[in-house]
């Protein structure tokens, strides 16, 4: 049954009971200084990345607290895996682009409400189309997303522009888990800070997927780590590529026929290769209401928000459903040896015995650098370049070379980048163990 058409001399009736919540002064708001009547025309711009499971509820939310001028970013299309939890999505969806579809449904259901849409990747834009909006909340479902959109905003602040402070409000789940928590660029603890908190899955044996397959994601990482680096299809996997999760799906279908092994589908594929964990509905409304709280809180100051400046003030929320309900804030504290938002080179403890590539590949699975594909400069010299591939084939004979062979010696600074991270230089200083 279609709800009822909310008409224009309504309006003020609807967002009656909110407005009483948006007006109000909060705790570090002075009285007589506050204007509640520019709180409601100033909620104008804000930022969502996605509009999968979390996203959904989040542009919800965030039209129904007031903002009135939402864009959306997803690249993704809709599949009938979605539906189940994806609730501004029908049937008839199955094949659209989300961000068209769930902008479309809000603005049909929230009048007064303005959505755009961009049917691409977050990182297809530079900072000065951020620099327009002014609050960014955060639905994606990807740790790579999350830095390179943490990097930007870290990047675009200057003391300088206040205007150019955009705080980022991030949300994510796994499962019955979740957390919350909001970023101040430069002001404190950033998701690089915090990254060691999401360390990288335990790699799966390459024997094991080589030989032996047992289970559907064991094809699906030989597709992934063995098919692609011996055909190369193209010339870098872009994870969020339908047609690049395609050819791996149909490798893994080959490789699990050849076992059979059930089980291989393009959802999986897609989780697998991506390292979605299944997402649970009830768990994406709590993440993403706590989400929309923040936003809401840091556009009207009608409460006190996470990251709130002050001594011992939390800025990340921890939620956990596994075993009855237990939720938990506390603040997260900004480094300084962070390659984003930091001043000093991180200590790295390394085998001086180690070749180059053995500290390559170390940067993969070290849970505060989780980099895939990272050159390496060091002081004075180039080490190895990924790209171009005329300067890796230059430095291609030095991954056989140990450290000490390369003259790197304790204290030595090494600058590590990555192109899923332009712009950032992550800075360690060896340390021989």
């Amino acid at each position: 049954m279609s709800s009822p058409e909310v008409l224009p001399d309504s309006e003020a009736k609807r967002w009656k009971y909110l407005n009483n919540v948006r007006t109000r002064p909060g705790a570090f708001v002075d009285p007589e200084e506050f204007d509640g009547s520019t709180v409601v025309e100033n909620m104008d711009k804000i930022k969502i990345f996605g509009a999968g499971g979390l996203g959904c509820e989040i542009l919800k939310n965030l039209a129904l607290s007031g903002f009135k001028d939402i864009s959306v970013i997803d690249m993704d299309t809709i599949d009938i895996s979605n539906l189940n939890r994806q609730f501004l999505f029908r049937h008839a969806d199955v094949g659209k682009f989300k961000a068209e579809v769930a902008a479309k449904f809000v603005e049909r259901r929230v009048k007064g409400v303005k959505i755009t849409p961009y049917n691409c990747k977050i990182q297809d834009f530079d900072e000065d189309f951020y620099q327009q909006f002014q609050i960014v909340v955060c639905g994606l479902d990807s740790i790579e997303a999350r830095r390179w959109i943490n990097a930007t905003l870290v990047n675009m602040a200057s003391c300088e522009n206040p205007d150019s402070m955009k705080p980022l409000i991030d949300g994510g789940t796994e499962g019955f888990k979740g957390q919350a928590r909001v970023i101040l660029p430069t002001m404190g603890s950033c998701i690089e800070c915090q990254l060691d908190m999401h360390a990288p899955r335990a790699a799966v044996p390459l024997c094991t997927l080589a030989s032996i397959p047992r289970q559907p994601e064991h094809c699906i990482e030989w597709a992934h780590v063995i098919a692609w680096d011996k055909e190369k299809p193209f010339p870098q996997l872009d994870k969020d590529d339908p047609e690049h999760i395609t050819w791996l799906y149909q490798k893994a279908l080959e490789r699990a026929k050849e076992f059979n092994i059930s089980g291989v589908t393009y959802s999986l594929t897609q989780g697998v290769v991506k390292n979605i964990i299944p997402a649970i509905a009830a768990t994406n409304s709590v993440i993403a209401a706590a989400c929309c709280n923040e936003a809401l809180k840091i556009a009207s100051s009608c409460a006190p928000f996470l990251g709130t400046p002050g001594e011992g003030e939390p800025n990340y929320m921890m939620y956990s459903g596994n075993d009855s309900i237990y939720t938990y804030t506390f603040k997260h504290e900004q480094k300084e040896d962070c390659p984003v938002c930091g001043m000093t080179a991180r200590v790295l403890k390394v085998n001086p015995k180690w070749t180059l590539e053995e500290l390559i590949e170390s940067f993969a699975t070290l849970p505060e650098a989780q980099l895939k594909k990272p050159s390496v400069r060091a002081e004075g010299k180039t080490l190895y370049m990924q790209l171009p591939p005329n300067l890796e084939e230059q430095t291609r004979p030095n991954l056989g070379k140990t450290l000490e062979q390369l003259g790197l010696t304790e204290g030595t600074e090494i600058a590590v980048t990555d192109p899923a991270f332009v712009g950032v230089v992550f800075n360690f200083s060896l340390k021989f163990a």
